[in-house]
């Protein structure tokens, strides 16, 4: 920059004296006026010239510094490249050393697993080998094929489980009627428990009204938007063909239910239906329900003296106002079976407390929708988690006689769950599923092998079982009853208890003539 000015500078310079030049001689000569002003022109250059050089000055003064300040700037970023340079070098050493060491380490490992694999090969075609020998060994001693020794092991190994079995289930049956033989307190509270039922139904459908079948178009919007942001947000299903003037929303999660209800008719009011409106009164309506559960479940607790509840246990149980069983609110139920217990646990001098909690807390596993496992277990793993104490755990886990009961406390529990549910009013069963589950008891019946003839009495709390003498034995029946308990349990949903009753006798008749 500074040469180039440089070279302006001089090019400038000689070019001065052709301002002399500019004028013909033969004009100055013949005007005077003229001749005065080409003597002033060396004064006006010279002048020129002075200003043109400290203009020149300042302007290489100014790219000389501006040059410096270039220089140091990309001094500075070559020593960063250079530092960065120097790190990224560094990384990449350490690097290829770890990679090395792990892919020496690797060949090793294959190496060593390479041999084991060898090993366990040869011991397993030893092992074949020697199977072989002894099978073939065994055959030839006993003089009858394998398949037919393994049938007549399995023949005798089933008979004398068989004959285990019914021993066990004797033992076990006289162990507790030597231990129903307890103190009064005990005997009255197991009369009381011998008359109780219990529930398992659940309701998943609630209805919202509508003006006119114009609604349901705005519902639904254009393409199917509407009701598809509606499903999304909130994860319910909506049917809006059964009924007329009237919408389905089915979950099985009633808060979601009660959710959908509330936004949908608040949307119905409002009339205007779309996407973004939906979300805003979808998540209002789930902070007004939150709100109301909480109110809810502090208003249950305080109601039978319990204070030191957690909040989110308070919530939890706030969220049984929308939750029914056998057409019987779960909040009502609860309070109900609590004064119950208490009342119960007063007058036999158990722990109130503990009955108190119990009572409270014991459907509360019912509320948990996002894990597998009965409410009773859910239940039982909540308290857990809120470090309740244990009696009122196992109360809660003893409420449906999953387990045996460790003390009165859990009886008395039972008791009043029982008491809530069986008293007249109370609830009330669909008579297709009531069908339905004695149709289901005689089929589990009938289909073992020997039986020729199954009842369900009682409102399917008994089945009786008829089963050929000549096809099953006294232990076999005893095992029979079993596993018909066992597979009605597994696979019948039904309140109460179910007793299964195993007959055999035989029959002689002869007819004198």
């Amino acid at each position: 920059m500074s040469l180039l000015l440089k070279s302006l500078l001089n090019t400038f310079k000689k070019n001065k004296p052709q301002a002399k030049v500019a004028q013909p001689k033969a004009e100055v000569k013949k005007d005077e006026k003229k001749t005065e002003k080409v003597a002033v022109a060396p004064q006006e250059n010279k002048v020129i010239t002075k200003e043109a050089e400290a203009t020149a000055k300042e302007i290489i003064n100014f790219a000389r510094e501006e040059a410096e300040k270039i220089r140091s700037s990309a001094k500075a970023e070559m020593d960063e490249l250079k530092r960065a340079l120097k790190n990224i070098e560094d990384k990449l050493k350490s690097d290829e050393a770890n990679l090395r060491s792990k892919a020496d380490t690797l060949a090793r490992t294959e190496a060593d697993l390479s041999a084991k694999n060898k090993s366990i090969e040869d011991l397993r075609t030893q092992i074949e080998e020697l199977k072989k020998k002894q099978v073939e060994k065994l055959e030839k001693i006993s003089s009858l094929t394998r398949d037919k020794a393994k049938e007549i092991l399995l023949e005798a190994v089933d008979k004398k489980l068989t004959r285990e079995v019914a021993e066990r289930i004797r033992e076990a049956e006289a162990k507790i009627k030597e231990e129903a033989d307890q103190k009064a307190q005990e005997i009255l509270v197991d009369t009381i428990y011998h008359g109780a039922t219990d529930y398992v139904a659940e309701y998943t459908i609630s209805t919202v009204k509508i003006p006119d079948d114009d609604v349901k178009g705005r519902i639904i919007g254009k393409d199917g938007r509407n009701i598809r942001t509606f499903e999304k947000v909130t994860g319910i299903d909506i049917d809006m063909d059964e009924t007329p003037g009237v919408i389905r929303l089915s979950s099985y999660d009633s808060v979601r239910r009660e959710i959908a209800r509330v936004s949908l008719e608040r949307l119905i009011k409002d009339g205007r239906i779309q996407p973004s409106r939906i979300e805003e009164y979808v998540a209002k309506a789930k902070r007004d329900i939150e709100k109301i559960m909480f109110e809810e479940g502090k208003r249950l607790c305080h109601a039978v003296g319990a204070y030191n509840v957690p909040h989110e246990l308070m919530g939890m149980l706030g969220r049984f106002k929308y939750r029914t069983s056998y057409g019987q609110n779960m909040l009502s139920h609860t309070l109900e079976e609590t004064k119950m217990g208490m009342k119960l646990a007063a007058e036999l001098k158990a722990n109130v407390d503990i009955v108190r909690l119990g009572c409270l807390f014991h459907d509360i596993g019912k509320i948990v929708t996002d894990e597998e496992g009965s409410h009773v277990e859910l239940g039982v793993k909540l308290l857990q988690k809120y470090n309740m104490p244990k009696p009122v755990v196992d109360a809660v886990a003893q409420h449906h006689e999953d387990t045996e009961f460790t003390s009165k406390e859990s009886i008395l529990v039972y008791i009043a769950d029982a008491i809530s549910g069986a008293r007249p009013g109370a609830r009330y069963e669909n008579i297709e599923e009531y069908a339905n589950r004695l149709r289901s008891i005689e089929d589990i019946a009938m289909s073992k092998p020997g039986v020729y003839e199954a009842y369900a009495i009682s409102a399917g709390r008994e089945v009786r079982v008829m089963v050929d003498p000549g096809r099953a034995t006294d232990d076999e029946a005893i095992r029979l009853a079993s596993d018909i308990r066992d597979e009605i349990k597994a696979k019948v949903t039904y309140p109460g208890t179910v007793t299964v009753t195993v007959i055999r006798e035989l029959r002689s008749q002869q007819v004198a003539k």
